[in-house]
């Protein structure tokens, strides 16, 4: 039967032709937007590694063309800031950062691992940032102040990137050069549970803390201060506290957002791509079925000899049906093939970064929906040959 609905196929393989690639470009955009929503689901079901409800930022703004770039009295003024803030009876811990959550980009560093380079996401953090976030230790300590008289950086690193530094070997004072740092030695001092700034969506990457000293006129002072508010706090602080911090520094800038705004904010921005590509898709699926519906309709119309013909011979209505349908599912076969051929190329060339569970997800689910809409547009047209009477057939004698 399969041989047979082959050769009908090949005899008309020029319309053929243009069906099978519809389905085939149908096939790979739907691909494409269902991996990446599975993707999505994938990584909001897995642990953040932080906390973020009552924890505020403050965005500090020097007004300055380049973060590059400061000054003693500019570190000064920062601390002048955490203390000042630190003081307010509804905080109860506030720590200085580079980045912090749900920001999208921030610092990284490059460095080379058996052979393969690879970047890591770096943060530069006080020591209260522990606190604050509540992260979650897993091997070694957090930064402490005793760490000044260290005479090597040290760092903590989240538990995917110790996986791929260390194995299954203990990291804690383990060392490392990336190519990004002046430090002759940096050491682990810790490993946090996996840590994703980006939020919820965001995949899970290398991440690494270093120290941040607020005194030290050698170092940056930091973008931003994340305070733990006690529970309860209003809106009102957010006035009270941006007013004392602007009596510190009147020249600068300052934007007060608690974490759990940054975090919608964030997910709407992720999420605008995806649903953008789902309408898309949506509607070039919808076309596709009326290309189906139209393709078929007119091919049953100028079939109407060879199905009446067969009917003539003995076939039944449901012969009919299945021949109609069959060589519909040979053509959307061939297409979903080249279509699977081509997409398999992506994890085996290493070309995207998905767990192998989401890529078999997205793949199932696509060729299932692809089956299932030529399946739907096939039922109309394999209806109108059933209604083709043996005798139509002596029209074309």
């Amino acid at each position: 039967m399969i041989k047979h609905l082959c050769k009908l196929v090949w005899n008309r393989k020029r319309s053929s032709f243009l069906m099978i690639v519809e389905i085939f470009f149908s096939f790979l955009v739907l691909f494409a937007v269902v991996t990446l929503g599975a993707y999505y689901v994938d990584n909001y079901n897995q642990p953040l590694g932080y906390t973020y409800e009552n924890v505020w930022n403050v965005g500090i703004d020097m007004n300055q063309t380049s973060d590059d770039y400061w000054s003693p009295e500019q570190v000064g003024t920062v601390n002048q800031l955490y203390l000042t803030a630190r003081s307010f009876d509804e905080v109860e811990a506030i720590a200085g950062a580079l980045s912090v959550p749900y920001d999208f980009g921030g610092r990284s560093s490059g460095m080379e691992v058996h052979g393969k380079r690879i970047e890591t996401g770096v943060n530069e953090v006080t020591e209260d940032f522990k606190e604050v976030m509540g992260l979650q230790l897993v091997a070694g300590r957090w930064f402490e102040k005793a760490d000044d008289a260290l005479n090597w950086q040290p760092v903590v690193i989240n538990q995917k990137f110790s996986k791929e530094l260390f194995g299954d070997e203990d990291p804690v004072d383990k060392r490392f050069e990336p190519w990004s740092s002046d430090n002759n030695e940096i050491r682990v001092i810790g490993v946090v549970t996996d840590f994703r700034q980006g939020g919820e969506y965001a995949g899970l990457d290398y991440y690494m803390f270093e120290r941040k000293k607020l005194d030290d006129p050698q170092q940056r002072p930091p973008r931003n201060l994340l305070i733990k508010v006690r529970p309860g706090t209003t809106a009102a602080f957010e006035e009270k506290l941006a007013e004392r911090l602007q009596a510190v520094a009147k020249d600068w800038s300052f934007e007060i957002q608690p974490i759990v705004q940054k975090r919608e904010s964030a997910l709407k921005l992720r999420l605008a791509p995806v649903i953008a590509a789902g309408v898309v898709a949506a509607f070039l699926m919808i076309m596709v079925g009326l290309g189906l519906v139209g393709v078929l309709w007119q091919s049953v119309t100028q079939r109407t000899r060879e199905i009446g013909l067969r009917r003539a011979k003995g076939a039944t209505l449901q012969h009919v049906y299945k021949q109609i349908l069959g060589e519909l599912f040979v053509l959307t076969s061939i297409g979903l093939i080249i279509g699977v051929i081509v997409v398999v190329q992506f994890p085996l060339l290493d070309l995207i970064g998905i767990q192998t569970k989401v890529f078999g997800f997205g793949l199932v689910i696509s060729l299932v929906l692809i089956y299932a809409l030529t399946l739907a547009a096939g039922l109309y047209p394999s209806w109108l040959a059933t209604k083709v009477q043996p005798a139509e057939a002596l029209h074309y004698e």
